[in-house]
């Protein structure tokens, strides 16, 4: 009975020191946020410090953050929805007719540093005037949301019974009418997943907004620049950046956190 109490307390110890790891960057960032930037880089570190709202109010008083919010949902938002528009049919044909070459093809393609793609984007778009656009943004960050989007729901389609559609086919329905009317409402909690997943990396996406994208259409990762100057950093207005990018994110994650655990462990087993 001793040795199973000290085991429990021992393996709740190791937890509770790997929480404090990874949670200490964000709550150092959120407290940096309230924090005067002598307190920031004060040495040693100040434990006890006077909050502060400047950092907020220059945030959202001196630049125009709502308008970056404004673009980052209307590109996240454009983005997830023609991932999941073009995403969902291919992930049903791999799940179906076991296209492992196309989905391998598709993993490959997210698995590769997006800078590699940046340079044929720019020319492309550079030449077709679409420089500073939502179009031009919105189509490279769909080359992040739809292998997210194929990968994840090729999974979950394959799980689900393929007796249930050749059912409904006996019924006289088409494989196009079971798809929509029998497999998408039963694969929910996947597209839930997929959406979010595909969302948070979009809305945190830096590399493709910072080349393609300038004063009309930058999003909020970039907002983070207007604080970097060549002659110093002003930390507590970054950090209060981050916060503001890193809240939304974390309000859907907590939002829809049981539809993506169920629809991520649903579609790691098929049957």
């Amino acid at each position: 009975m001793k040795r199973s109490i000290l085991a429990r307390g021992v393996f709740y110890i190791i937890i509770l020191a790997f929480a404090l790891a990874l949670l200490f960057p964000f709550f150092w960032m959120l407290s940096s946020s309230f924090r005067t930037q002598v307190d920031i880089i004060a040495w040693p570190p100040k434990l006890f410090f006077q909050p502060t709202l400047q950092n907020y109010q220059r945030v959202f008083g001196e630049q125009d953050f709502f308008k970056y919010f404004y673009n980052s949902t209307v590109v996240g938002v454009s983005a997830v929805a023609f991932s999941l528009l073009l995403g969902l049919p291919a992930a049903y044909s791999i799940a179906r007719f076991a296209q492992k070459r196309l989905s391998v093809f598709i993993l490959v393609a997210r698995l590769m540093p997006g800078i590699s793609f940046l340079m044929p984007w720019y020319i492309i778009f550079s030449r077709l005037g679409l420089m500073d656009s939502y179009a031009a943004l919105i189509l490279s960050h769909m080359l992040i949301a739809l292998p997210v989007v194929v990968w994840i729901m090729s999974s979950y389609f394959a799980s689900v019974p393929q007796e249930m559609e050749e059912s409904a086919m006996v019924d006289g329905a088409t494989r196009q009418r079971a798809f929509l009317s029998i497999i998408l409402p039963l694969s929910g909690p996947g597209i839930v997943t997929a959406t979010t997943l595909s969302f948070i990396f979009s809305w945190n996406n830096f590399m493709f907004s910072q080349v393609l994208s300038m004063e009309k259409t930058k999003t909020l990762p970039i907002a983070v620049y207007n604080f970097v100057s060549y002659a110093e950093v002003d930390w507590g207005a970054v950090m209060a950046v981050a916060v503001a990018i890193m809240t939304p994110a974390i309000i859907l994650t907590m939002i829809f956190q049981r539809y993506v655990v169920k629809g991520l462990t649903m579609g790691a087993v098929k049957g």
